[in-house]
């Protein structure tokens, strides 16, 4: 039976739904933000695209796009909005949740922790002493994915791009086009399922000139991405779209855009694990290393609940994603 488990980690709180060890879905939940599902009084502070787009300053911090904007609602008015869709970061564009106007009474958005214990399904907080499981589920696998866009499977890869307009797979493989499009098909539902993916997506297959080649790629998909979405037939080029609701970022999202917030949570997740006792060296690229100390609760935390002193090293050499952890004593 899938269970899921929940982290309340060292700068952002993580979860991942597990079945036989493997993970099924992820989450990253970032503090500080506006969930979806908040309602939240407003005021209209910049209209963008008069009848259609503006800004409001949220009560309590914060910025959101409102949109729809009423064409009645003046700038500068006070309004009250319910939060659509969370922050989610787009190259060239503002970091901002999106939102609509509501007549809604105030109220919180449900945290990453009330949503997975409202599904139904078991929720354990494994300690941070004793067995990993989470990391033998593969959570690092997860995140090297999420980054890389690289996802292989028996017979091919996928290949993952996200892009403003919709987040690409591009399905290559050794196989024969009819098989490679079956095999691809399933293992973009997972991944689509497992980042939890969200918007438009594409996915490029082979290109099947067979109707039955094409349908038996989509049930494939339909076999492993559980409902609610809503997808196009196989085309003749191979082209397959889906669309799920979107209201929070992605795992490749969060990771893709700040690579560098990403890789210093990783790591001080590791560092909070590291076998040995004593102090704690963090050993990382300089980005990483700034990153961590632009945020000294985070190695408050981290001292805290290793109950050691924790000292941090720079070295150039290193990749922002080849950090590691010393114990003094192992």
């Amino acid at each position: 039976m899938a269970e899921w488990l929940y982290e309340e980690g060292i700068g952002e709180n993580r979860a991942a739904l597990v079945q036989d060890d493997e993970i099924l879905e992820g989450e990253i939940e970032l503090p500080g933000q506006v969930h979806a599902g908040a309602v939240v009084d407003a005021r209209l502070t910049a209209i963008l695209i008069p009848g259609r787009r503006g800004i409001v300053a949220l009560a309590g911090g914060g910025e959101a796009l409102l949109e729809p904007l009423p064409p009645s609602l003046p700038q500068g008015a006070a309004t009250r909005v319910t939060i659509v869709r969370e922050a989610v970061a787009e190259p060239g564009r503002a970091k901002f949740p999106k939102s609509r106007v509501t007549k809604a009474a105030p109220r919180d958005g449900l945290t990453l922790l009330q949503r997975i214990r409202a599904s139904g399904a078991r929720v354990t907080e494994p300690g941070s002493h004793g067995s990993d499981r989470l990391e033998g589920a593969g959570w690092s696998a997860l995140i090297e994915a999420a980054q890389t866009g690289d996802i292989p499977f028996p017979g091919g890869a996928l290949r993952m791009a996200l892009t403003p307009a919709m987040t690409l797979f591009d399905v290559d493989g050794a196989l024969e086009p009819a098989p490679l499009a079956v095999a691809g098909a399933r293992a973009a539902g997972l991944a689509i399922r497992r980042f939890g993916l969200g918007g438009s997506i594409g996915i490029d297959l082979p290109t099947l000139a067979r109707k039955e080649d094409r349908q038996a790629a989509a049930a494939a998909l339909d076999a492993a991405l559980p409902q609610p979405f809503e997808r196009t037939a196989v085309n003749g080029f191979g082209f397959l779209q889906v669309v799920r609701k979107r209201e929070r970022a992605s795992v490749p999202e969060i990771v893709q855009g700040d690579r560098v917030g990403a890789a210093a949570r990783l790591l001080l997740r590791r560092a909070e694990r590291a076998p040995g006792a004593g102090e704690r060296v963090i050993e990382a690229a300089p980005a990483v290393v700034a990153r961590i100390e632009a945020n000294p609760d985070w190695l408050e935390a981290l001292a805290r609940r290793l109950g050691a002193p924790v000292a941090l090293r720079v070295d150039p050499a290193l990749a922002i994603s080849a950090g590691h952890v010393q114990s003094r004593f192992q």
